[in-house]
């Protein structure tokens, strides 16, 4: 599997799995974001929105976004498969997020709940 798809399937993977957490969809269900998912190295573009509670995955780029997620495809594979905490590549500087700080708080507890 190529980089390219192996990211593909770690974003529908993370929609599907907070869509199924009935607790989770509850606790985002006031938080409507649009997050830009940027793989560096090969200049692909993703979207996962939040609405009502609701998460949705778009292979493509969205014209209006709240945060931008970037680092390289592997690594943010690894993020939303929950291999790695989101905090390791930030603290090393390998992903960058870009937006409110309490949106990059909000996603980071997201990511913690589905997959920690």
């Amino acid at each position: 599997m190529s980089v390219a798809e192996d990211l593909k399937d770690s974003l529908e993977s993370f929609a599907q799995s907070c869509n199924e957490n009935e607790r989770l969809m509850t606790m985002i269900k006031d938080w409507n974001r649009t997050i830009l998912i940027h793989a560096t190295d090969i200049d692909h573009y993703h979207t996962v929105v939040t609405n009502s509670g609701t998460v949705t995955y778009f292979p493509a780029k969205q014209p209006a976004v709240d945060l931008t997620v970037q680092s390289t495809a592997e690594i943010l594979a690894q993020v939303f498969y929950g291999e790695v905490s989101p905090n390791e590549p930030y603290n090393a500087g390998t992903l960058r997020i870009n937006g409110p700080q309490d949106d990059i708080v909000r996603l980071d507890f997201v990511i913690a709940m589905i997959w920690e």
